[in-house]
């Protein structure tokens, strides 16, 4: 963990994002210094196949060590769905409650966010497809190569949260509709 001076000011917050899943749970570490924003690090927690709860087990504890390396203040987390298949919905939601128990269990605030809130965050369309989202969060972060899309979208979620998260998310959306991709 950098023990740069700019990390300890007032301004600083260091942001944990999460893109769960059962097979590949991605996450992204940056940090918000006034309004600029920093990589820290991302990566992706793989889950052997076989039965659930030793796969929740390496989700949760393997988080709880990003959280023990890289002291995240706050934790974005994306909101699972409905999918076509209930079954991956609900295996989905495990995964989902796995990660915000690591938060949970470090006394971590977690916020969470639509995939259209991040999308919308991130790239201005809330439909946006997985290549845009990986284009933006490699510019808006400088990274010198595309990150792959679970850590990718984790990170899109910890910016989202970076940028409006403590605004977007907590926004109230009464009265307000989809459009084209956009809360109008």
């Amino acid at each position: 963990m950098p023990t740069n001076s700019i990390l300890n000011s007032k301004s600083s917050i260091r942001i944990l994002g999460i893109d769960p899943g059962l097979r590949v749970t991605g996450f992204g570490v940056i940090d918000k210094v006034g309004q600029k924003l920093s990589y820290v690090a991302s990566g992706c927690i793989k889950t052997p196949a076989g039965e659930l709860p030793p796969r929740l087990k390496v989700i949760l504890d393997s988080l709880v060590e990003v959280i023990a390396t890289y002291q995240p203040q706050q934790v974005a987390v994306e909101k699972v769905f409905v999918n076509v298949n209930p079954q991956s919905t609900l295996l989905l939601g495990q995964a989902r409650g796995a990660a915000i128990c690591a938060a949970v269990l470090a006394n971590l605030p977690v916020a969470e966010y639509t995939a259209l809130q991040v999308k919308q965050a991130v790239v201005g369309n809330g439909h946006a497809d997985k290549e845009q989202v990986q284009d933006m969060v490699q510019r808006l972060l400088a990274l010198s190569g595309k990150p792959g899309a679970d850590a990718a979208d984790a990170l899109a979620c910890a910016i989202c949260h970076a940028h409006g998260g403590m605004g977007l998310g907590k926004m109230s959306t009464k009265g307000l509709r989809v459009k084209n991709g956009r809360l109008v």
